[in-house]
């Protein structure tokens, strides 16, 4: 266990969607997390499937997969599952554990909640959201 809320908030300060938000905004975050422990091998998240979670690595690593071909590894403070839970379409690339992992997740249903509630995380989401289609496009170029 992480030790509770306390500490979740903690170790969401590490997502860039979470930065900058104020203590008080972390713990209301921290409350809805769900720890959740998953093996190695095991599927995190499916190219295609409707993304119902925002999901926060915070112990081992993953692979990401774009129609079978590695495009990423995540490590601790990695996330993923922030595109499709925000603009509810498809997920775009498969996550599989690479060790046993640890994860902070955030269900969809809490998550718009959270945008509408939490003073500057919609305006932190969008800022993190530019960098990630940022720094893809730069990849791809």
């Amino acid at each position: 266990m992480f030790g509770g809320e306390s500490q979740k908030h903690e170790l969401l300060r590490e997502v860039p969607f979470f930065r900058n938000l104020s203590k008080q905004s972390l713990e209301e975050i921290a409350k809805i997390t769900d720890e959740v422990h998953q093996k190695a091998g095991a599927v995190l998240a499916q190219q295609g499937d409707i993304g119902q979670e925002f999901i926060f690595i915070m112990e081992g690593e993953a692979k990401v997969e774009k129609d079978g071909n590695i495009v990423n590894k995540l490590a601790p403070h990695g996330f993923f599952g922030e595109i499709s839970i925000i603009d509810g379409q498809p997920r775009t690339a498969t996550v599989t554990a690479e060790t046993d992992v640890k994860l902070l997740v955030i269900h969809s249903r809490y998550f718009k909640e959270l945008l509408e509630k939490v003073p500057g995380l919609a305006i932190e989401a969008l800022t993190a959201l530019c960098k990630y289609l940022r720094e893809a496009q730069a990849k791809n170029a």
